[in-house]
């Protein structure tokens, strides 16, 4: 069922007073896909009784009012996107679409959502219940990171925000336990998962340099970015403390992640898959058209691109749900008036990364020193695509379901070095899972720039081109039906100049006979070793210069010297 919205729908299942009343930058949509509706539902299925406030108007009382005020505590998330991310482009232009907004037009997302959204609460709320913020733009920065927008380092969220406590990473754990000490009363500063402000630092944490001294140095900002990076491992990480100005940020180590059968727990609730009727008034939501009959498979991703900050917040473990709960699910989404027998993905941040891991990893942790995939497969990641294979097989064959689509990226170093399974994988997907297209994320072909990116080099590419069209033109032969690969390319990423884009041209000319049309300008979003580098200008491990193309014009010329305008 749909979470409140009202009061009325509050009294109508009883309850005269919500125990948490989560506040979002997102249009509300009940879908495993959305992260305020996952973390109200889990708490609803705990006993909590929850409401939803999604996207209020600040400029009144009139909707953050609604609902009246929680017994335990408001949860502020600024969505599914970043703010700042969502409302600009690269080049900092003013976008005017929003696919999480009822209508689609940009107009109900506040700039730095989560800082307006909490001023809004306190506002009309004070003294109130302890606000707790969530999401990817709390989680991404929740310690001093650059801010592209304002060409600054500006401290951490919390302390901008000015809220009590700060959830990073993906946080159903986490929250179930807050919820549980705020309602008994208890003590919440050793719960994982959090960061919280202090009067003074602990004497249990790794401090860190100061929020001033970072500001006026930006050696050591890197050194605090790598120490935070390397304490991000649920085994390994300890607690990081760092002053900011008078007080401490607390950082307590990241929270363990869900077991395979948690995950199913949290992915079986009955979600209504759609935009909650209050908000229809307003207009369809667009995300839906993508997410709506979507299956997430999956957690995490090792692949650790410097550009991505997936591993930051949902962590370099991949987690996984069984079959039979991923299966359960299509069979509740059959059930579904408007399923029309297509499934549109079925993956993770990282489709083919399902059910593979690494057994020293989820023992003891990440390794300090390598990483999984980069500058080739670690050998202790035994890359099988089989049970993959088979549970795209059992989806596909279930009766009602005409086509399964995975939509998701794929990693094509994986299935390179699969050389059980990986061929039949790329063979099924072509020909079961693939409708004209098949999207595959290069990113660049020049060694020095993938190299800063943390990419395959370009002879994997076109090792796997050569057994892609091998693939695919024998099911064209067979059925006429083509299939193609698309490719995703990066403009302006740290060490990419003009000539590399130039020789990028030449070479997908040459090898990949197109020009992309998929081309983004890199953004440098907080708390990725990418950011690091672009604000920095050194690379943080050899200490070695990199250049890093700062003006607007010039990195929409590097992309249109790719597209070829």
């Amino acid at each position: 069922m749909f979470l409140p919205v009202t009061l009325e729908e509050a009294h109508s299942l009883g309850w005269h007073q919500l125990d948490v009343i989560i506040v979002t930058g997102d249009g509300y949509v009940d879908s495993p896909f959305i992260g305020a509706a996952v973390i109200g539902n889990v708490l609803a299925a705990h006993g909590y009784r929850v409401g939803v406030i999604a996207q209020p108007d600040i400029r009144s009382g009139e909707d953050i009012t609604r609902l009246g005020e929680p017994l335990l505590f408001w949860g502020v998330t600024s969505g599914s996107v970043d703010s700042m991310v969502a409302n600009y482009t690269a080049t900092g232009k003013r976008r005017k679409q929003d696919d999480y907004t009822p209508g689609g037009m940009n107009t109900r997302r506040p700039d730095r959502a989560v800082i307006v959204y909490v001023n809004l609460i306190r506002r009309f709320f004070k003294p109130t219940v302890p606000i707790i913020l969530g999401g990817i733009e709390a989680s991404l920065r929740r310690i001093p990171h650059f801010d592209f927008w304002t060409h600054t380092l500006r401290r951490s969220i919390l302390l901008d925000a000015k809220a009590d406590i700060l959830v990073y990473g993906m946080g159903e754990r986490t929250v179930l336990t807050l919820a549980e000490r705020l309602r008994r009363g208890e003590s919440y500063l050793e719960v994982r998962g959090i960061c919280y402000i202090s009067a003074a630092a602990r004497s249990d944490c790794l401090e860190l340099d100061s929020y001033e001294t970072v500001c006026a140095d930006p050696a050591a900002f890197s050194r605090m970015f790598q120490i935070f990076y390397r304490n991000n491992d649920p085994l390994t990480a300890g607690g990081l403390c760092q002053k900011h100005a008078g007080r401490y940020l607390i950082h307590n180590p990241p929270a363990l992640p869900l077991s395979s059968s948690e995950l199913d727990a949290v992915y079986n609730l009955a979600y209504e898959r759609d935009l909650h009727p209050y908000y229809r008034k307003w207009g369809a939501v667009r995300a839906l058209e993508t997410i709506r009959f979507s299956i997430v498979t999956h957690r995490g991703c090792y692949g650790e691109c410097c550009f991505c900050a997936i591993s930051i917040h949902q962590g370099r473990t991949v987690q996984s749900r069984s079959e039979a709960s991923i299966l359960t699910e299509v069979a509740c989404i059959k059930k579904h008036p408007g399923f029309k027998g297509i499934i549109s993905d079925v993956g993770g941040p990282t489709a083919n990364m399902y059910g593979i891991e690494c057994r020293k990893k989820q023992k003891k942790g990440v390794c300090p020193d390598k990483h999984c995939l980069y500058p080739q497969v670690c050998e202790s990641l035994s890359i099988n695509h089989d049970r993959q294979i088979r549970l795209l097989a059992a989806i596909r064959n279930i009766e009602g379901v005409r086509r399964v689509f995975v939509a998701s990226g794929i990693r094509y170093d994986m299935i390179l070095a699969d050389r059980a399974h990986g061929e039949r994988y790329l063979n099924d997907l072509i020909q079961h899972h693939t409708s004209g297209q098949m999207k595959i994320a290069p990113e660049h072909t020049e060694a020095d720039v993938l190299a800063l990116m943390g990419k395959p080099g370009p002879d994997l590419l076109l090792t796997f081109k050569h057994l892609f069209d091998r693939i695919a033109g024998c099911i064209f032969t067979a059925s006429s039906r083509q299939i193609y690969l698309t490719y995703y390319m990066m403009a302006a990423h740290p060490g990419c100049t003009q000539a590399h884009m130039q020789r990028l041209r030449s070479f997908v000319l040459r090898h990949l006979k197109i020009i992309p049309e998929q081309v983004q300008i890199f953004t440098p979003t907080p708390s990725t070793i990418s950011t690091l580098m672009y604000y920095t200008g050194i690379h943080p491990d050899t200490g070695a210069a990199v250049f890093c193309e700062k003006e607007l014009w010039q990195k929409e010329k590097q992309k249109q010297l790719l597209l070829n305008r």
